[in-house]
């Protein structure tokens, strides 16, 4: 049975700083590109950020994102937050690569960042 689970959201003043961590057990992780979307109140998912199979880490986007393939877990490092980046995050597999989609992968339940202002 595959679980993913997201942790590390929580209330944060803008400039501040929070980092999110994906966690996922029962599938091969290191086979897996992992993204990271974000759901704001009133509109579309949209993906934050993507680490393919093979990298350790990347910044696509504001927020560095990397992974330990050892530990089955992905992180998002979210510094000088603003308020527009309040939001449920989620991870997901994107497939074998990051495609900007992950509407066929493995999603956690979400984890609410808000940033105040």
């Amino acid at each position: 049975q595959v679980q993913v689970v997201e942790s590390g959201g929580g209330l944060v003043q803008a400039g501040g700083s929070l980092r999110l961590s994906c966690t996922a057990s029962g599938l091969p992780f290191e086979d897996y590109a992992w993204g990271w979307f974000r759901q704001a109140p009133g509109k579309e998912r949209e993906e934050v950020s993507c680490i393919h199979p093979r990298a350790r880490s990347s910044v696509k986007g504001r927020f560095p994102i990397s992974r330990d393939n050892a530990k089955n877990t992905v992180y998002l490092q979210m510094n000088s937050l603003k308020p527009e980046d309040t939001g449920m995050y989620y991870c997901a597999t994107e497939g074998r690569y990051c495609s900007g989609s992950a509407v066929n992968g493995y999603w956690g339940q979400g984890t609410q960042v808000t940033v105040s202002s």
